[in-house]
């Protein structure tokens, strides 16, 4: 799945402690949260979006400590 800001892949990401994430674009939240649910992945998403220095707003995707970031980056990257 492609980032509609940056045109780059998605990534499933694995810094800090609190487990794997994925930030995407606030308009790309509805798709992604819905190919998870589809895949029956459990996730949560902050409350709150952000928006640096002007760019487009971004969310958060938690998988948790027990997200299995390689099986959801594949999910990632099957949707073209």
């Amino acid at each position: 799945m492609t980032d509609t800001t940056t045109q780059a892949p998605l990534r499933v990401l694995t810094e800090g402690t609190a487990g794997p994430y994925i930030i995407v674009p606030l308009d790309q939240l509805n798709e992604v949260t819905r190919l998870l649910d589809s895949r029956g992945i459990h996730y949560s998403v902050e409350e709150n979006a952000i928006s640096l220095d002007g760019a487009p707003y971004t969310i958060v995707i938690n998988l948790g400590r027990a997200g299995n970031a390689a099986a959801v980056q594949s999910i990632l990257d099957s949707v073209r």
